[in-house]
């Protein structure tokens, strides 16, 4: 799954995505996506590694894509989403918009609330004319009339200037919308990129206001405080980020908030060969949750054998667990819950 770094140009953005992933955007005018790779930190995995003192342990992972910004952009000038840019963001599964939270090197002030607004508005402009080129399709078919109605009911949301992730819709409704690739009614993440000197500082009430005001989650870093925290000797992190009034990395913050807007969770094997971290959609069901490690086992399900990382940890044994009753056998239909310790029977 992957989620797509965008925003104006001038907020930084690639220096977020260069300080989160440790990788750097290569000159020369290359517009192509830039995919990175990023660990997922989860205190779980580092307890069963604890405890198991596995061979191998694995995080759960998510891709972050660095989209180019709109060819004909500048920093002074906000031009609409070209169609390269508009295709490029529809093969995200999730949107983080940068913001700029500092002056730019004309000492401009940061305007963050009204790019929000602008950038958002954006997108419904982009979704408004793919829906209204459907609707004029659909008006010379016969049938097709619960996809008129839902076309015309988002078009005029969209019309007003509402988002689409505002706007409630029955599962049904994405089902029919899947295919469309409608980029305001992605999950959004604002990230405020913000100077050193304000890296422990709240996200601003008008920006978070606006926030909400588009259905999205927000958040604030230091792009700059990210790439020195990186850098640094892991022993050194703490005292480093303590100086500066953090209690964490805003890296680890970042990663924990996009796996949110994904709606992941995470469900975990351990033994002495691998502790790891398996991500899954919120809501899967345990048959489909097995076919994550393998193919074979989702088309052999037998039973889940399933304990809560919780009673794990206090009860210290799956022995122990079993012997309490908190070791549970589930079948396919079973609903995987975050943090689920599960082990498939199977047979092909």
């Amino acid at each position: 799954m992957k989620v797509g770094l965008t925003g104006f140009p001038g907020v930084g953005k690639t220096t977020v995505f260069t300080a989160l992933t440790g990788l750097a955007r290569q000159e020369g005018g290359d517009r192509r996506p830039q995919l990175g790779t990023i660990k997922v930190p989860d205190a779980r995995i580092d307890k069963l590694a604890e405890i198991h003192k596995p061979k191998k342990i694995t995080f759960a992972e998510v891709s972050f894509v660095d989209f180019p910004p709109p060819r004909d952009a500048s920093a002074q000038k906000r031009a609409v989403l070209d169609a390269e840019t508009v295709t490029a963001l529809r093969d995200a599964d999730a949107l983080v918009e940068v913001v700029r939270g500092f002056p730019d090197l004309m000492e401009t002030p940061a305007t963050p609330a009204a790019d929000v607004e602008a950038f958002d508005g954006e997108l419904v402009l982009a979704d408004l004319a793919v829906i209204e080129k459907r609707v004029e399709r659909l008006k010379k078919e016969k049938g097709r009339d619960r996809e008129k109605a839902l076309l015309e009911k988002l078009a005029a949301a969209l019309g007003e200037g509402t988002p689409l992730r505002t706007v409630t819709l029955t599962d049904d409704d994405r089902r029919e919308l899947a295919g469309f690739g409608l980029l305001s009614l992605r999950p959004l993440l604002i990230v405020l990129n913000v100077p050193e000197s304000a890296a422990a500082a709240p996200v601003r009430d008008d920006v978070a206001a606006k926030a909400r005001a588009a259905g999205a989650e927000v958040m604030a870093l230091s792009a700059q405080v990210e790439a020195e925290v990186a850098q640094l000797d892991p022993a050194d992190r703490a005292a480093f980020l303590e100086d500066l009034g953090l209690k964490e990395s805003a890296r680890d913050r970042f990663i924990r908030a996009s796996y949110a807007l994904l709606d992941l969770i995470s469900f975990l094997t351990a033994g002495e060969d691998e502790c790891r971290a398996w991500p899954i959609r919120r809501g899967t069901i345990a048959v489909k949750a097995a076919g994550r490690i393998h193919s074979d086992i989702e088309r052999g399900f037998i039973r889940a054998e399933v304990m809560a990382f919780d009673d794990f940890v206090r009860l210290g044994s799956e022995a122990k667990c079993r012997e309490a009753g908190k070791l549970r056998l589930e079948g396919k239909e079973y609903v995987v819950q975050d943090g689920d310790i599960a082990h498939f029977r199977f047979a092909v």
